[in-house]
């Protein structure tokens, strides 16, 4: 959702990068998700149907699907081993780029303050290392929101006014926040068709760019001039398997989610999956939308779309060169009606 008000609010300022995100929709969501959240692996396999479950270092006592045992999930590559625990500590720093980082890896954290720059640079040096595509650069864009949406709502820099129920960004409010997003905003707001988005979004392709971004390779480009610390070859194989699982185990948590954040009309009105419920202490759904409601939840959304397009409005500056390429509304077809007419 951050990058769909982040793209409706740099195209509302006429930011070029916009209207490129907008031209390879599917892969710019696919990097405001995928392109940072490294961590969407199994956390467990369901022993009775040998189907992954969970999400990264949740720990399971037992089966969500049967009630039997689970067996952890682990990213087999030669003769080493990978749990999510392992793969959080060793990439989501390095995909979040501003926090996240396991402790020893603290030092390399970009400043909040240092991220237009960095992103400007990563954009730069994408068709250079990787040839004139533009998906890729929607991809990185997608990215920056992901990084500046998840570092706002989780406190890591101000500008989000938010207090929902308990805190900003809390277990408890997570699910008021995913439904309230998905329902209210998204559907009735935005008239957005999420199963149609979300099945574009994990068919998109794996860019090369992402381990440029994540500084995993060899220090090339104008970003290892600038950030020259912190560049892991030696984690590359680990991170294109690991893009791999991300798309294929999203395709199977894309039926999950719609699931669980499916409504059913009941005669008390509409009501969530309990499990949801319960975690929000035990609120149904008409309550969570009068705390969201009462919290301004909609004009928190509308921060966090301003703070995405102001970035990409500094990052536009910094790299000029990358216009957004071709539009297909210019010249307008009124233009051309004129200047095409029989003579």
């Amino acid at each position: 959702m951050y990058a769909l008000l982040g793209l409706r609010a740099a195209a509302a300022r006429e930011v070029p990068l916009a209207h490129l995100a907008a031209r390879h929709l599917p892969s710019y969501l696919c990097g405001a998700y995928l392109g940072a959240d490294v961590g969407t692996v199994p956390a467990a396999t369901c022993v009775d149907t040998d189907t992954h479950v969970g999400y990264g270092a949740q720990r399971f006592a037992k089966s969500p699907i049967t009630g039997g045992a689970v067996k952890p999930w682990v990213l087999s590559m030669g003769v080493e081993q990978f749990t999510p625990r392992q793969i959080h500590d060793l990439l989501y720093g390095r995909a979040h780029i501003a926090f996240g980082w396991a402790v020893k890896d603290r030092p390399l954290e970009v400043p909040w303050e240092k991220l237009p720059e960095y992103f400007a640079e990563v954009l730069q040096d994408a068709q250079e290392l990787h040839g004139p595509s533009e998906r890729q650069l929607a991809y990185a864009l997608g990215w920056m929101t992901h990084v500046i949406g998840d570092g706002l709502i989780k406190s890591v820099a101000p500008g989000v006014d938010l207090h929902l129920l308990d805190g900003k960004y809390t277990p408890a409010n997570r699910p008021i926040q995913d439904l309230v997003t998905f329902h209210e905003v998204g559907i009735k707001d935005l008239k957005l068709d999420w199963p149609s988005l979300l099945s574009d979004m994990v068919d998109a392709p794996i860019e090369p760019l992402q381990a440029h971004y994540m500084r995993v390779g060899k220090a090339r480009g104008q970003l290892a001039k600038t950030f020259h610390r912190g560049w892991e070859p030696g984690l590359q194989l680990l991170l294109l398997e690991v893009m791999a699982v991300n798309r294929r185990y999203q395709r199977v948590r894309n039926g999950r989610i719609l699931k669980q954040l499916a409504l059913r009309k009941t005669a008390k009105g509409l009501q969530c999956d309990p499990i949801l419920s319960d975690r929000a202490k035990g609120l149904q759904y008409t309550e969570m939308m009068a705390l969201a409601e009462k919290a301004n939840f909609r004009h928190a959304l509308w921060q966090m779309g301003e703070a995405i397009a102001k970035t990409f409005a500094e990052v536009q500056r910094l790299a000029p060169e990358i216009a957004g390429g071709d539009r297909l509304d210019r010249p307008s077809w009124d233009d051309l009606t004129r200047q095409w007419r029989r003579r």
